[in-house]
């Protein structure tokens, strides 16, 4: 098997070495190369083309917001998008975890993530998968229920039918439709509940409320909450 080729872009060289030794360690993944500067980084992109750049947020010269938006743009350019850039930040504010995806984030760490979680975000980001740190999930959740609710308010203006759940997991409910209880707990979760929350306001076990989240993560075909959260809204499941 193929191993994913990493990319690290960091300026503190122990953080570098240190995820440089961490990632080396691991059977399916090999780090192509680092760099201690943005523009450095982005010459290193370039020439290797790995599957995944870790990229720092805060860079000595040209910030990793702008490396993610120069090298999504050149990628664009040359119709490509085999590289996932994956932000490693100590940064949590809301102003710039969405700065980080509208230039093109495809994940978002924060620093102090362990690296049994960093190795999983890695893989997910591979595959294609967004991976939002929880801490700053609930930033990137109502961010995508304004965008949806935005555009159905410009939908109903043009009056176009903005209803029905979108078709693929409307197909994928067909066989394993929500229960009514699994719904409620659905419309939690994306208001940004936790489980202990949500067994709370629910009077229900903390186990329970664990069975019903796997379930609906089976449902909807999705891995964690945040990924149940942002689909049930894209498809119109929860309005």
């Amino acid at each position: 098997m193929d191993k994913i080729r990493v990319v690290l872009i960091e300026d503190h060289t122990l953080t570098r070495l240190g995820l440089k030794t961490a990632l080396d360690e691991q059977p399916d993944i090999e780090c192509v190369g680092d760099a201690a500067s943005g523009n450095e980084g982005l010459v290193l992109l370039h020439k290797q083309k790995p599957d995944v750049a870790i990229v720092d947020v805060g860079l000595p010269d040209i910030d990793g917001i702008e490396v993610t938006q120069r090298f999504k743009e050149a990628q664009k350019q040359l119709e490509t998008a085999d590289t996932k850039i994956l932000i490693l930040t100590s940064h949590d504010s809301e102003d710039a975890v969405l700065a980080a995806f509208a230039a093109g984030a495809d994940s978002y760490c924060m620093k102090d993530i362990d690296l049994t979680n960093l190795i999983t975000a890695i893989r997910d980001t591979q595959e294609g998968n967004a991976w939002i740190d929880p801490t700053i999930a609930s930033v990137v959740l109502r961010q995508v229920r304004d965008t949806v609710n935005s555009s159905k308010a410009e939908s109903a203006e043009r009056t176009i039918e903005i209803d029905a759940v979108a078709p693929e997991l409307e197909s994928l409910l067909q066989n394993t439709p929500l229960t009514g209880r699994e719904m409620e707990i659905l419309e939690l979760i994306v208001s940004g509940n936790s489980n202990s929350a949500i067994a709370e306001k629910l009077y229900i076990t903390l186990g329970t409320v664990k069975t019903h989240v796997r379930n609906i993560l089976n449902k909807l075909g999705v891995d964690d909450r945040t990924q149940a959260a942002v689909r049930a809204l894209r498809s119109g499941l929860i309005h």
